[in-house]
């Protein structure tokens, strides 16, 4: 059942093995940079989200962010944090969202922040389920969630899709056998089969940043070898990053029932054009 006008949302629901990526809107009330991102990835992505505050710092606002991003041509995906907002703030955020073009919308805890007190009103369970409880009348959004398969717990994850959810981006993968794993017991458990999961990858720009992902980001598990190998690259680390990334596209491909990928750029759209055109995921479909 089609709920939204998304393109994403219908892409995944005629089996196409979807692409995403990211813009980061920026810390001032130019939209120069998150229009520059956007068009960076024209053609490269059939939706990309739009984050909302990440890393708890203050940026322009996610709803600005997707709207600037339809203007480029490319669909949004918004994201929305239980941090920052009330429940009245979150549903006027929705409904302004919708108003400026966007059908999808990615709910999230929110990390940690030391601007300004959290807020959290609702938690993401009950956030998808206000955000599900909108379509009546209001905002049909295709709503995603978040999941760190390599830390988290599956049950979690069936509670968000309890609650409404319809796709699931996942943490960064690196380890693909652990994360084959993984997805051998959600489709056990029928997971694959009630909700599009899409899997996250990043190229790391060299073994300091792979090494901050393993003992910074929670459910991110980078085998030593990734990082004995961005040694050995010396100079040529970046460039390492993008065909170890492009590897694990290709491995990711091959595991039954997932829908796509969500490649992160870490602030380096190149990197981004570089795995999506190496790993053979061009041209986009189109719809008719």
């Amino acid at each position: 059942m089609i709920r939204s006008e998304s393109r994403l949302e219908r892409l995944l629901h005629e089996r196409s093995f979807v692409v995403t990526a990211e813009v980061v809107p920026p810390r001032s009330g130019d939209p120069t940079p998150v229009i520059e991102q956007a068009r960076d990835l024209v053609g490269y992505a059939d939706a990309v989200n739009v984050t909302d505050n990440p890393t708890g710092a203050v940026h322009m606002s996610a709803q600005a962010g997707a709207a600037f991003v339809a203007q480029a041509g490319l669909e949004p995906v918004l994201q929305i944090t239980c941090r920052d907002r009330n429940r009245l703030g979150l549903m006027s955020d929705l409904l302004g969202a919708w108003a400026l073009g966007a059908r999808n919308v990615l709910c999230l805890t929110g990390d940690p922040s030391s601007e300004g007190t959290p807020v959290f009103d609702v938690d993401v369970m009950h956030l998808v389920s206000l955000v599900v409880g909108m379509r009546a009348d209001t905002a049909s959004y295709f709503v995603g969630v978040a999941d760190t398969p390599l830390a988290g717990d599956l049950a979690r994850l069936e509670q968000k899709i309890d609650a409404g959810a319809d796709f699931v981006q996942t943490q960064i993968v690196y380890d693909v056998d652990a994360f084959g794993e993984w997805a051998v017991e959600a489709r056990t458990r029928g997971i694959l089969e009630r909700v599009f999961v899409i899997a996250g990858v990043a190229p790391p720009r060299g073994p300091k940043s792979a090494r901050f992902m393993r003992e910074h980001l929670p459910g991110v598990v980078v085998p030593d070898r990734v990082v004995d190998e961005l040694e050995r690259a010396g100079s040529d680390a970046a460039a390492a990053g993008v065909r170890l990334t492009i590897e694990v596209v290709e491995r990711l491909r091959a595991i039954e029932g997932l829908a796509g990928v969500h490649v992160m750029g870490l602030g380096h759209e190149d990197a981004v054009r570089a795995v999506i055109e190496g790993a053979g995921l061009l041209p986009r479909p189109t719809l008719d």
